[in-house]
């Protein structure tokens, strides 16, 4: 297992609270021994004027899986911290209601660079953004 701090989705949720995350409606669904999972409604505040899924949006839903997958993953939260270094996303498919689902899984784990893989699927399981994140692990600012 990768994860080095204890967590709930309960406390994942409750951290996210009048942040971005709770904005745009993103609900931590699932996690295992080395991945976790979210969910993101296409509504109003998530889609784009043509009533797509904003591409924006699901970057946000790939930047969240990737940087709270960081976190978790940082042994001392005291002395350090997960920063996005650089993101980038293919879109697939579109997609015009319902939920898109994001689950985040580790490429590598290093002592001051972490890259994820998210995959973003619609309803249907059809995969609909591939995305990749760096993240840089920083010491806390105080």
């Amino acid at each position: 297992m990768i994860w080095k701090q204890s967590f709930t989705l309960e406390g994942l949720q409750n951290i996210s609270s009048n942040t971005l995350v709770d904005h745009l409606g993103i609900e931590f669904t699932g996690f295992g021994d080395n991945y976790i999972e979210a969910r993101m409604p296409v509504d109003h505040r998530t889609v784009q004027p043509m009533r797509l899924l904003h591409g924006g949006a699901s970057v946000a839903l790939a930047e969240t899986l990737g940087s709270v997958a960081s976190t978790l993953c940082i042994e001392n939260l005291e002395q350090q911290s997960a920063v996005g270094l650089e993101i980038n996303a293919n879109h697939l498919r579109s997609v015009r209601s319902g939920y898109v689902t994001g689950r985040a899984s580790p490429i590598r784990i290093g002592r001051n660079i972490h890259v994820w893989q998210i995959e973003i699927r619609d309803e249907n399981e059809r995969l609909t953004c591939v995305s990749r994140l760096t993240i840089s692990i920083i010491a806390t600012v105080k």
